[in-house]
């Protein structure tokens, strides 16, 4: 069954969760475990890619074309696994899931509000890189925290 460690820090940015969680993620490795790292973004964007490297930094894109935060190349080198879009999540992408899930009528109707539609969102998203490659630990980073 996979475990699940959440890696996050105090109230500012860029203080070294990203290094964090893949050093955690090298140090698992080197014990047998299989790894694989999820980064949670809080900004609005739906991905880093529109953003100004000046204010977020450069921006890391995947084998499957996603481009994601810096972190994920981290993730990448510290734990020799290839990441993809599953491993990159931003308030943006869950409020677009949600509102598109909204729109086709997933919801029959009810008032989509934050908890239950939200947050149920964002466990999906984190149970999905859980069940994508079934490893014995995700390590989920906190963005922004």
């Amino acid at each position: 069954m996979t475990k699940f460690v959440f890696v996050t820090g105090g109230v500012v940015s860029s203080i070294g969760k990203g290094i964090v969680a893949a050093s955690l993620g090298r140090l698992l490795k080197s014990r047998d475990y299989s790894v694989s790292i999820l980064k949670l973004d809080p900004y609005i964007n739906v991905d880093p890619g529109t953003l100004s490297p000046f204010q977020h930094g450069e921006v890391f894109v995947t084998e499957d074309g996603a481009e994601t935060d810096l972190d994920l190349g981290h993730y990448e080198r510290f734990t020799d696994t290839s990441m993809s879009r599953l491993n990159s999540v931003t308030t943006g992408s869950i409020y677009q899931s949600v509102l598109n899930k909204e729109r086709r009528g997933d919801y029959m109707g009810s008032t989509v509000q934050v908890i239950p539609h939200i947050t149920n969102e964002i466990k999906e998203r984190i149970q999905r890189v859980a069940r994508n490659s079934n490893p014995d630990v995700v390590i989920t980073e906190i963005g922004g925290t």
